[in-house]
């Protein structure tokens, strides 16, 4: 859990590193052309491979490409292959994509949460401030107190931050 005496992160990105980190983006974007989007409805409609579909499509394949003379000429082993590299291809740098995405929202959560439990505590210090009748903080905790309207509490922040 964070809070005020342990802040893990105390950092902005750069603008340049966040030039760099969207060229990166954009390069494999370039780099893979081919890419594509599906709507929700092709995505739900496709059978998916899994690892026993993909050891029945391996082995099918191996057979279209032994066995040729006994299949269709409109059906090709070969294209069914060069699918098949594509999927494990892809299935590595999902695997990277994956790692790096989790980290990203990681530290996005940490980030806020931390900004968030900062929030809290000011808001409750000018909230005490106001109380204490401390001149210019009413105006403050006026303000602030709007985010908890309509929670009960008399707009007191809540107790347990997370909750």
């Amino acid at each position: 859990m964070s809070n005020l005496t342990n802040n893990r992160l105390n950092i902005t990105a750069t603008p340049a590193q966040i030039t760099a980190v969207k060229t990166a983006y954009q390069t494999i974007l370039t780099n893979l052309p081919f890419l594509l989007g599906l709507t929700i409805e092709e995505r739900s409609s496709l059978p998916a491979i899994d690892v026993s579909n993909k050891t029945f499509t391996e082995d099918s394949i191996s057979a279209g490409v032994n066995n040729a003379s006994l299949l269709p000429g409109y059906v090709s082993p070969a294209s069914m292959q060069t699918d098949l590299t594509l999927f494990t291809q892809l299935d590595e740098l999902i695997s990277l994509h994956n790692q790096l995405g989790e980290k990203l929202q990681d530290t996005q959560l940490l980030a806020g949460s931390e900004a968030y439990v900062g929030a809290l505590t000011l808001y409750k210090l000018f909230a005490s401030a106001a109380e204490a009748g401390v001149a210019g903080s009413d105006a403050i905790y006026s303000q602030l107190k709007q985010r908890f309207a309509g929670q009960g509490g008399a707009g007191k922040a809540p107790s347990n931050p997370e909750g």
